[in-house]
């Protein structure tokens, strides 16, 4: 396992699932939780008995809450040193496209990147405690690990762009409302469900249902070729915002619990 055990690999038959597994910092995401996951995903891939993946946060606090900002503020990066690894983007996760389906098992709140996890998965089953959506802007900085395009993909434009644009979180129901997700059931189900939707899967013809995927998405060689000038342009753009006083003022002003003080520079 990787550093600190921070994601948990276990087997359900044909079923792996992947927790997440640093519920006292709401299971933000660290270097060792990126590799932790994307190893799983590519164990997933070329295991011949796994047909599906459930990933999940450890506790009932939060499914996700994005980047470690602490580890960030130390200098520790989120991505990997090898070039293949870090070609699977945030956490492992959000680019690395298996032909096994994959399930997110939202425990509680998905913010930020924990959100990017969720729109980067096939499927949802989240918890009625559960929250989404894309904070950043109220903290002067921009989603880069493909929030921005894939809730535009995936919901009605101007529902997508008020989300963005406002930074406000939807509840589990309203995502439910929106066809977001797939089901909410209670916190304590939300596992159980999750893994008996990837068992309903697993019963199918496996290379059929991966073919399957991999036509629906428009994977070829483990890339989705449409997506690839919209990572381009979201890396760019983010690269650029990084470097304005407001995306150093907002974590700041975060960090000291006050209002930020925009300078839109």
């Amino acid at each position: 396992m990787h550093q600190e055990n921070v994601v948990q690999v276990r087997r359900h038959g044909h079923v792996l699932l992947i927790t997440l597994n640093r519920p006292q910092v709401r299971n933000a995401v660290n270097l060792a939780v990126t590799l932790g996951v994307g190893d799983a995903l590519e164990l997933a891939e070329h295991d011949p008995e796994i047909r599906a993946v459930v990933l999940t946060g450890a506790g009932d606090k939060a499914f996700c809450s994005g980047a470690d900002l602490k580890a960030i503020a130390r200098g520790e990066s989120l991505k990997p040193a090898e070039p293949h690894r870090a070609a699977w983007g945030f956490a492992g996760y959000v680019r690395h496209h298996i032909s096994k389906p994959t399930i997110a098992a939202v425990n509680g709140p998905a913010l930020g990147g924990g959100t990017e996890i969720c729109l980067a998965s096939d499927l949802i089953v989240a918890a009625d405690t559960a929250t989404f959506g894309l904070p950043e802007v109220r903290r002067g900085v921009a989603a880069g690990a493909g929030g921005l395009f894939r809730l535009v993909d995936q919901l009605p434009r101007k529902i997508a762009m008020e989300l963005i644009l406002t930074g406000a979180p939807i509840t589990a129901a309203r995502a439910l409302e929106l066809n977001l997700i797939n089901r909410v059931v209670a916190q304590p189900d939300v596992l159980p469900a999750a893994l008996a939707l990837a068992e309903q899967i697993s019963e199918n013809a496996p290379l059929a249902v991966q073919t399957s995927k991999r036509v629906a998405l428009g994977i070829v060689d483990g890339a989705i070729a449409a997506e690839s000038a919209r990572w381009e342009l979201s890396a760019a753009e983010g690269a650029a915002l990084a470097k304005t006083w407001d995306a150093a003022e907002g974590p700041r002003a975060f960090a000291e619990k006050r209002v930020p003080s925009w300078r839109n520079r």
